[in-house]
């Protein structure tokens, strides 16, 4: 049995979304000062508020829709698994609301062609930046230990827990 294909699609775009965010987050100042770095960082905010569209849509969709199954595990994995998840959602969430405040405290300018509102005090970008990394850097590192359950339950366990999450026919 697979989640729906809403559900997949939801869970991948996520996926995407957040490697993709960090890896611009983390390569982002070393482009030079100018149009390039504001169009760097512009994708970066584009890509936040677009991964806050999707998350979302996912709770919604988890909330409302979406196919429920069975646990895959039982026991202290189940917990686990459990945990995991619950800390994903509450980190994916930190660092969106996170990016969003940081967006607007800094009023970034996107693509040279539009301006967000400077919101808030000035003083505040330091340290909401800082916060926004470290909970993304710990989300990444979250988000690996999760694949790599997923890989261990397909290659070492050789159940079908992966396969309930990969596209195709639901």
């Amino acid at each position: 049995m697979k989640y729906d294909n809403m559900t997949i699609a939801l869970h991948w775009c996520t996926a995407l979304l957040v490697v993709a965010l960090w890896a611009i987050g983390q390569t982002a100042d070393w482009t030079p000062r100018g149009m390039l770095r504001t169009d760097y960082w512009s994708i970066h905010i584009v890509f936040g508020f677009a991964l806050a569209i999707v998350l979302a849509w996912r709770i919604l969709w988890r909330r409302v829709g979406g196919r429920r199954l069975p646990a895959a595990d039982v026991g202290l994995l189940h917990l686990l698994a459990r945990a995991a998840h619950l800390a994903l959602y509450a980190l994916l969430l930190v660092v969106v609301g996170l990016g969003v405040v940081n967006a607007f405290v800094r009023g970034y300018n996107l693509f040279g062609i539009f301006r967000l509102p400077h919101l808030g005090d000035a003083d505040l970008r330091g340290p909401i930046t800082h916060w926004h990394g470290l909970a993304a850097n710990v989300l990444m590192g979250l988000a690996l230990l999760h694949a790599c359950a997923a890989l261990a339950h397909h290659y070492v366990f050789k159940d079908e827990v992966l396969r309930r999450m990969l596209p195709g026919s639901a």
